[in-house]
């Protein structure tokens, strides 16, 4: 399957790896500085490839590649939603890291156009295919927790001045957003996910603490009323002194407790059950290794996209799932500027609404 990036930042090592590893044809890399696909390609041993085109333009390369297939999107989170309706109008399957758009308008016009076109496109929340998380929600599938009272994410990093200054896109409303936006979104996606989806209000409190040279926040806090009658509570924040600690999701049910922790739930801290099975003996000590805080996921997020393609069914990740947790986001800042409760569905809210708001 041929396959192209477009975008050779701090995360797309991640994605030429995962291409790599399912023995996609990677026939062209796009970023607007020629130096960072060199230093990419390197980074893989494939800087003498010839055959890997080079473009600076990602309208070019889709138009002098009308066979490729697929194509993940790792830019700058501004341009996430225009780069990834250019490709599904050109009939290519996509991959978008997170966040899917930073406009929910963005986000419904993705899906629509994503379904009327035919074409899968999948919201890069590799989380979702931790060992860890895949064993929550096997749990949660089986009925082993019962009736879901509550659950909570936690995702407690450490951002500094020297990350900010990498890119100078970061920490601002309209092509980032904050700790929610940027960091938080891959918890806020798990915790919505595992607790049913369906989000009826939420109310959310976001500061700027301690990064005053941004424009965004750099803790946000948010209870979620779903409509399952479960209740969950959001912590994101990129002021933990002076590294990353962890990335935490529980789970309360009235038949059992979990805990996944590590530095981005990777790990399971805690496994009890009313039932308890062979099995979760060997459960309750599982660690997942992780070379850095975005996982393994990357891999088995392009294997399913791939088998969905091949397979013409949705992908594991969808665009809606991306939309979800973009809402959930969205519904917190919304909060925090109104200083009221959201009502869920939004309709229409961007993180660019925000500017001036610290």
């Amino acid at each position: 399957m041929k396959y192209a990036l477009i975008g050779c930042g701090r995360i797309a090592v991640n994605h030429i790896k995962a291409a790599l590893n399912n023995r996609l044809e990677i026939v062209a890399v796009c970023d607007i500085e020629l130096k960072k696909i060199r230093i990419l390609l390197e980074k893989h041993g494939l800087d003498n490839d010839k055959s890997i085109k080079r473009y600076t333009d990602y309208k070019k390369l889709i138009e002098e590649n009308p066979d490729l297939q697929l194509v993940s999107i790792a830019t700058e989170s501004g341009i996430h939603a225009e780069i990834a309706l250019y490709c599904i109008d050109h009939g290519i399957h996509t991959i978008i890291e997170k966040p899917i758009a930073m406009s929910i308008k963005d986000a419904d016009e993705i899906v629509k156009r994503s379904g009327e076109k035919r074409v899968k496109v999948s919201a890069c929340h590799q989380n979702r295919f931790n060992i860890a998380v895949q064993k929550m929600r096997k749990a949660l599938e089986g009925g082993r927790f019962g009736l879901i009272s509550h659950g909570s994410i936690h995702v407690r990093w450490n951002r500094n001045k020297e990350y900010y200054d990498q890119a100078p896109w970061r920490g601002k409303w309209e092509s980032d957003g904050g700790a929610l936006m940027n960091q938080c979104i891959h918890g806020i996606d798990l915790l919505r996910w595992m607790m049913g989806d369906e989000v009826e209000e939420v109310y959310g409190v976001t500061k700027q603490q301690f990064h005053d040279y941004l424009e965004a926040e750099d803790i946000g806090m948010a209870v979620v009323k779903f409509r399952n009658g479960a209740i969950g509570t959001v912590e994101g924040t990129v002021n933990v002194y002076h590294q990353n600690l962890e990335e935490t999701l529980y789970l309360f049910g009235e038949n059992g407790t979990v805990k996944l922790g590590g530095t981005s739930t990777n790990n399971i801290d805690v496994w009890n059950f009313s039932n308890m099975e062979y099995e979760d003996e060997s459960t309750q000590r599982l660690r997942e290794e992780t070379s850095n805080v975005y996982g393994n996921g990357h891999t088995s997020l392009f294997a399913d996209m791939i088998d969905a393609i091949e397979n013409d069914r949705m992908p594991y990740v969808s665009a809606q799932d991306g939309r979800n947790a973009l809402e959930l986001v969205l519904a917190i800042y919304k909060s925090q500027k109104t200083k009221q409760p959201v009502k869920l569905p939004l309709t229409d809210f961007a993180s660019k609404d925000m500017i001036g708001e610290f």
